[in-house]
């Protein structure tokens, strides 16, 4: 891996918020702004977004609450943060003015022409998938577990190469909701690829890896299928 840092980036309207970047040692061929869940910018997702610097992409992972609790003072949000007053508070404009902020981050650090997806993670995963039928400049989204409900009317105008990835046992969601979610998408023009992994529970890919690493692996690999496609272009 190139490199490691955490920031202060300032979306549009003004807002700061805290993210985590890791860059690999050559230039990469494309990008990944990290969605993560509930928790922010949580640790779990700083050692994330090293991962894909290992794996040869850039990788920012954001934080949601810039707006309402302001920049995580040491970069990441403490495992005893209490995200629940905060969720309700954020907004898809708020949202997409940070990952816009994000993708710009990126392309400034590692390539004006950069291609680059979002990846989430349930509340980030819906929100991944509600960016496929957005305006934002991205190649692709790909999500894990995430809430049809959030991505709303925006599956009707999906567009771009999208991936879900399904816990099979998910109590949070159906996989019958993600599933015809997927379907809507199709009918827009999305290329989706929704895989389900049966038996899996919710946040399998982080915390229930130990139990569920084949499923985490195939996940993976359906992500990163993702991001060598968009750097063929």
């Amino acid at each position: 891996m190139g490199e490691r840092s955490s920031a202060t980036l300032t979306a549009a309207d003004g807002t700061e918020f805290s993210v985590a970047t890791a860059l690999p040692a050559e230039a990469p061929a494309a990008g990944v702004v990290i969605l993560p869940d509930i928790r922010g910018v949580h640790p779990y997702y700083v050692a994330l977004a090293e991962r894909f610097a290992e794996a040869g992409l850039a990788a920012v992972a954001i934080d949601w609450f810039g707006r309402t609790a302001g920049v995580c003072p040491d970069g990441v949000r403490p495992g005893d943060f209490d995200w629940q007053p905060h969720i309700p508070q954020t907004t898809a404009e708020g949202i997409d003015a940070d990952v816009a902020a994000a993708v710009a981050h990126l392309r400034d650090r590692a390539g004006a022409d950069l291609p680059v997806v979002t990846v989430g993670f349930c509340f980030g995963g819906s929100h991944s998938w509600r960016l496929s039928g957005g305006q934002l400049d991205l190649a692709g989204c790909a999500g894990f577990y995430g809430r049809p409900g959030l991505v709303g009317d925006a599956a009707d105008r999906a567009a771009l190469p999208t991936v879900m990835l399904i816990a099979g046992a998910d109590t949070a969601t159906p996989v019958d909701d993600q599933l015809a979610l997927a379907g809507r998408m199709r009918t827009a023009g999305a290329e989706v690829d929704a895989v389900v992994y049966d038996g899996a529970p919710h946040s399998f890919f982080d915390r229930s890896y130990g139990e569920w690493a084949d499923a985490c692996q195939d996940a993976w690999e359906h992500v990163l299928a993702l991001t060598d496609r968009v750097a063929r272009g």
